[in-house]
């Protein structure tokens, strides 16, 4: 028994150590880049057909096509598609806002279907039999794209002949709204700003994210054409069209806004389908990937990595339920295992070099990162569901994520139309939350102090873990708010959220808090107004002193 744990846990905490490292490799591609990508001149005005995929957006889908409508491009060669699968009310306020549009001399059409076969890729296919555009540019319903979206993307494939696809970054439309939408507009800065350029200024393979890029029709058809065997639609036909040939470019200065899910629950099912569609496009192109050797070897290699990377979230889950019984019986890990932990720094080091590069008050948002953890570690459970489903190809359900255009911290979701309610795989976030409570009462008990601070995944997995169960509940309360106030001449607004409700460890949330700001600012104080109220004041001058008062709120 002790060799079956010890073997399970070492090859799973390998494995992440694998992924942890890959994040520093990623990061060193990153620093290699172009200062800056040029810009070409437009030579032409092509013809262009802008997708809008929708289905039942009640609350996005004028918005959506007010943008489009407004894109700067001649009138007479800019088509936009409607591709309306909805079955509510969206139908009808689609169908008005068209017309108004086309009484504006605007080229736009509803396409609706008889079903919903294929589901988002059956309707871009769909739309593609009567596009007219020589490119094609898509947005989903929670999209906002600038005006002069195609006039700075459309001139690189003038200048590239090759070029089969542009993608730009995602901004966001409400990542202020609570922390929440804070630790998510983190993680989609770090995978924009650093992978995406990385891959894309080191000719690796990267992909279309579904929205907010612009595609060569030629190089779609090429390709195959928009398939629906995955879930990632947008991920399969990136890897088909570049190992035919075809190359993409990511521009991380042109960037096209959306709206982050504000509940949790709409994150978790947004999740779960890039989870399974990721693991199903490594099911359906790792072989082929692997055969093609006029792939360097480290382009094959990066690309594995990038279609496995959910993988992390079941070994993740290995690590610890292989580590409570270890726990029990005594047994101490390998030695060698603590010099992965190094690799726990890789997440943290790509996102916070995101921050840095892209805002000047860095410092304020980086804050936030323990939010992600507690976020991404909490999401272990219903991102293993998703790998499952898809190693054991079970039937494909594109389950979208609702919106409800929240922009500002005084828009309600709550009691709008598809707001999510609890499901089913609650009750494992909570078993497992309660399973590492176990593992941190068992390790308090039986290991010293010494290897407790040595272990790469000891006590601050099982923290970490019922820290993200504990967030996914009081998620639930909705929008938690939390005002910093800096009495000098800068003022910040900012939100923490139930981590620190969590009796997290105080000492490392002062020490990382206090460093941030230290420099910044003379006096903070943190205030969460929610049940259970934890208060924490620091100072500039004694990072020390820490007051933490938790009380109940007056009603």
């Amino acid at each position: 028994m002790q060799v079956v744990l010890i073997g399970i846990y070492s090859l799973a905490a390998i494995g992440l150590a694998i992924y942890g490292l890959n994040y520093f490799v990623t990061v060193a591609l990153w620093r290699n880049r172009r200062a800056q990508i040029p810009s070409p001149a437009r030579v032409d005005s092509p013809r262009v057909t802008v997708q809008l995929p929708i289905y039942n957006e009640q609350y996005v889908v004028e918005r959506l096509m007010d943008a489009a409508a407004a894109l700067e491009w001649d009138r007479a060669r800019l088509q936009i598609q409607v591709l309306d699968d909805s079955d509510d009310i969206t139908s009808a306020l689609a169908h008005t806002r068209a017309e108004y549009h086309r009484r504006r001399g605007i080229d736009i059409q509803i396409i609706r279907r008889a079903d919903r076969a294929g589901y988002k890729a059956g309707a871009l296919a769909a739309g593609l039999e009567t596009a007219r555009g020589e490119f094609i540019a898509v947005f989903d319903a929670d999209f906002v794209p600038p005006k002069n979206f195609l006039n700075q993307t459309l001139a690189h494939f003038s200048a590239q002949p090759n070029l089969g696809m542009v993608q730009t970054r995602w901004s966001h439309l409400n990542a202020d709204y609570s922390a929440l939408t804070r630790a998510q507009a983190i993680a989609l800065d770090g995978h924009f700003v650093i992978e995406q350029s990385a891959r894309s200024e080191n000719n690796l393979l990267l992909n279309f994210n579904g929205s907010g890029g612009v595609w060569r029709r030629a190089c779609i058809e090429d390709a195959g054409g928009w398939q629906a065997d995955t879930l990632s639609e947008d991920l399969d036909l990136s890897y088909r069209a570049q190992m035919r040939g075809w190359k993409f470019l990511f521009l991380p200065a042109v960037t096209a806004p959306a709206e982050i899910p504000p509940q949790i629950h709409a994150f978790k099912r947004q999740q779960f389908r890039w989870a399974k569609g990721s693991t199903q496009c490594l099911m359906k192109h790792a072989a082929r990937l692997v055969r093609a050797r006029d792939l360097s070897r480290v382009k094959r290699a990066q690309g594995l990595l990038h279609l496995s990377g959910y993988l992390m979230n079941p070994l993740l889950l290995v690590v610890i339920l292989a580590l409570v019984p270890m726990l029990a019986l005594g047994i101490q890990p390998p030695a060698p295992l603590i010099y992965f932990s190094l690799a726990t720094l890789g997440p943290v080091t790509l996102y916070a070099l995101s921050q840095r590069a892209l805002y000047r008050d860095w410092r304020a948002r980086v804050i936030y990162l323990p939010v992600l953890i507690l976020l991404g570690i909490g999401m272990a459970w219903n991102n293993s569901l998703a790998v499952v489903e898809a190693l054991t190809r079970q039937k494909n359900t594109f389950r979208r994520t609702p919106k409800f255009r929240v922009e500002r911290g005084a828009d309600a979701w709550a009691t709008k139309a598809y707001a999510l309610t609890i499901g089913w795989e609650v009750m494992g976030e909570l078993g497992l939350g309660c399973y590492a409570l176990v593992g941190g009462l068992l390790r308090a008990r039986r290991w010293t102090a010494r290897v407790a601070t040595q272990f790469p995944v000891g006590n601050p997995v099982f923290i970490f873990v019922c820290g993200g169960i504990f967030l996914h509940r009081m998620s639930e309360r909705g929008a938690w708010t939390v005002r910093t106030q800096v009495p000098s001449h800068k003022s910040k607004v900012a939100d923490l959220h139930s981590f620190v409700t969590c009796n997290l460890q105080l000492v490392y949330i002062r020490g990382f808090i206090a460093r941030a700001i230290a420099s910044r600012s003379s006096t903070v104080k943190v205030c969460v107004d929610c049940p259970p109220t934890i208060s924490l004041a620091y100072t500039r001058k004694s990072t020390r002193a820490c007051s933490a008062l938790i009380t109940t709120p007056s009603v």
